[in-house]
């Protein structure tokens, strides 16, 4: 079982079917909006 996790507010995104215990980060497919994240 694998697990993809939002890399911003590590929340888990989606599973998904693996031989081994998976867990990847992910970056911008997640809909969280981190308050303190304003980049110029």
């Amino acid at each position: 079982m694998g697990t993809i996790v939002c890399q911003t507010c590590n929340s888990t995104i989606e599973h998904f079917e693996d031989e081994k215990v998976t867990v990847l980060y992910s970056k911008g497919s997640c809909q969280c909006d981190p308050p303190n994240q304003q980049e110029k």
